[in-house]
C-alpha cells in the first residue's frame, strides 16, 4: 500500500498537525509490535493510555474519529444511539486509507486527509499515546488536550474487553 518514505511522510504529516493545534506532546518510535500489550511497553504507557483511533462509516462519504482506550471497545448500540443512526460500519482498509490518508493500524485524527468529526470515549483522560501515522510511531499527550484541540465530542462509547 505505502512504502516506507510514505510512512515517513505520514508521521511528519500527524507531527506537523499537532504542533499547529498548539499541543505539548512527545514523539515515541518503536519496534514492529503485535500486540496491544507490546504496544503499551514500547510507549512507556499502560494498555488503557493507548488510544486507538478508529474510523467508522455512517454513510458513503460520512465518517467519524472514534477514540477508544486500548482496553476496552466499542459498545455499538451506543455509538449508533449517539449518533442518531441505525448502522454504522467499518470501513475496508482501502476505504479507510482512501477517507483518511493513513493505512489501517496507523490512523489518527491528526493530519488526516480529510477533518472528520471526532468523537471521543470518556474513559480516554490523562496520559495517553496516540498513533502518529506510521506504524512504530506514537504521539503521548494529554486526553483532555487533544480532546478539545480537536473539538471532540465525549461520550460513554465503550465496555471493557
Amino acid at each position: 500500500m505505502t512504502d516506507r518514505s510514505d510512512q515517513s511522510d505520514q508521521s511528519d504529516r500527524a507531527i506537523a498537525a499537532a504542533e499547529e493545534l498548539g499541543l505539548a506532546f512527545e514523539v515515541i518510535r518503536h519496534g514492529p509490535v503485535s500486540s496491544l500489550e507490546e504496544a503499551a511497553v514500547a510507549r512507556g504507557v499502560t494498555p488503557a493510555q493507548v488510544a486507538k483511533t478508529l474510523v467508522v462509516r455512517l454513510s458513503d462519504d460520512d465518517f467519524r474519529f472514534v477514540l477508544v482506550p486500548g482496553d476496552r471497545e466499542i459498545s455499538w448500540p451506543k455509538l449508533r444511539g449517539l449518533l442518531g443512526v441505525n448502522r454504522v460500519s467499518m470501513p475496508s482498509a482501502e476505504v479507510a486509507f482512501e477517507v483518511t490518508g493513513y493505512v489501517r493500524g496507523t490512523i489518527t485524527p491528526l493530519g488526516s486527509s480529510t477533518a472528520w468529526p471526532v468523537i471521543a470515549d470518556a474513559a480516554v483522560t490523562g496520559l495517553v499515546s496516540l498513533g502518529g501515522g506510521a506504524h512504530g510511531v506514537a504521539l503521548t499527550l494529554d486526553a483532555d488536550a487533544l480532546v478539545g484541540a480537536l473539538g471532540a465530542r465525549v461520550a460513554d462509547l465503550t465496555e471493557p474487553v
